[in-house]
């Protein structure tokens, strides 16, 4: 079987995507609400919830962890073009060493990161440790992220992570969990009791979503604003 991605259309894949991207970036406006002014964190996110990304308020300090693979050169080159940074490596085993220590290097320098906390193959929604050690080493919080849409074009594709992304005109809030803060004294049972509560901080943000977006909905404008310079993130 061919593989879809290869090394030969890589490049031509590169572009098409990153099209794909900037050009959806102009018909998608993003509501933050409850971010926490924590200076520098590591956002929580569920992999299928990652173009949540597009929402964080100062992308361009905001680091994402993206993997070796060729889907992850993809993704760099796409990140990168919508003016956030990208560091490549990973929290599991494989890859932890490089991808850790460039995150612990940005939170020192007072860039945060966003961590896909279930990614990259999953199981789903399935917190992963990575993300409470870097925590841990850092001394910073964690800060849950989730985004939500009523409408009928925020779709939801048939991956293994149910990948949620907006099409044309859509109207999105970003939402944010209380920060969680690692203890200094940290074991692999306090470990498995930090890794339960952002996934049920997640949950739990999944569940108000709706309600929220009601509340807020006023605030984000109906008409679309062809102004390149418009800030479609706040």
């Amino acid at each position: 079987m061919v593989r879809l991605i290869n090394s030969n259309n890589l490049i031509y894949l590169k572009h098409i995507v990153n099209g794909i991207l900037k050009t959806q970036e102009i018909f998608t406006i993003i509501k933050s609400v409850d971010h926490p002014d924590v200076g520098p964190c590591l956002y929580a996110i569920w992999h299928g919830n990652q173009f949540c990304v597009y929402g964080i308020p100062n992308r361009g300090k905001v680091n994402v962890l993206v993997s070796t693979s060729m889907d992850g050169d993809i993704i760099s080159y796409c990140t990168r073009n919508l003016g956030l940074k990208t560091i490549r490596g990973s929290t599991a085993r494989r890859g932890s060493v490089g991808g850790t220590m460039q995150i612990l290097e940005a939170l020192k320098n007072g860039e945060s990161a966003a961590i896909m906390v279930d990614g990259p193959k999953g199981p789903v929604k399935k917190v992963k440790g990575g993300i409470i050690k870097i925590a841990h080493m850092a001394n910073v919080p964690i800060v849950p992220v989730h985004w939500y849409s009523p409408q009928f074009n925020f779709v939801k594709l048939p991956s293994w992570d149910s990948l949620t992304m907006p099409l044309l005109y859509t109207r999105l809030i970003n939402i944010y969990g209380t920060p969680i803060y690692v203890p200094k004294d940290l074991d692999a049972e306090t470990e498995k009791i930090y890794q339960d509560k952002i996934k049920e901080s997640l949950i739990n943000l999944e569940a108000k979503a709706p309600q929220i977006y009601k509340e807020v909905k006023k605030e984000i404008p109906w008409k679309l604003n062809l102004d390149l310079n418009y800030p479609r993130y706040n």
